[in-house]
């Protein structure tokens, strides 16, 4: 629920759902463009990962997408955790060639900034709690 605290492009998120954290759980996710878009989680590992499912999202040219986040331990000071997309473009063929080229380049650079986002957040925790 507080992806916005370290994602840049987020500018604020509603829950959806009441309760714990798990599948079936939602948010919508407002951007700083003025966009929206709902998550659901479709598979949830405690301490490890999930995925989700994105809907009401108008303002892409999607018709699907699903994203993951997963959290590997390295050892007792050091995880990896890697984040990907996977999508269905609109517009049959051109959407196809667009989703190879532009959007791919867009969707790598916003889970970039994720990453350096999510990175910064924890290294600023350790720092004020040290």
């Amino acid at each position: 629920m507080h992806i916005d605290e370290f994602a840049p492009q987020v500018k604020s998120v509603d829950a959806l759902t009441d309760g714990e954290d798990g599948v079936g759980s939602k948010r919508r996710c407002h951007f700083e463009n003025g966009t929206s878009l709902v998550e659901e989680v479709t598979e949830w590992e405690d301490n490890r990962g999930y995925r989700v499912r994105l809907s009401d999202m108008a303002a892409m040219p999607l018709h699907e997408a699903c994203a993951e986040l997963s959290v590997e331990p390295l050892d007792s000071k050091r995880s990896r955790v890697k984040w990907s997309m996977d999508y269905r473009m609109k517009y049959g063929p051109v959407g196809w060639i667009l989703g190879q080229t532009m959007m791919k380049v867009m969707m790598g650079k916003i889970l970039d900034g994720n990453l350096e986002g999510l990175a910064d957040k924890v290294r600023s925790n350790q720092t004020a709690t040290a």
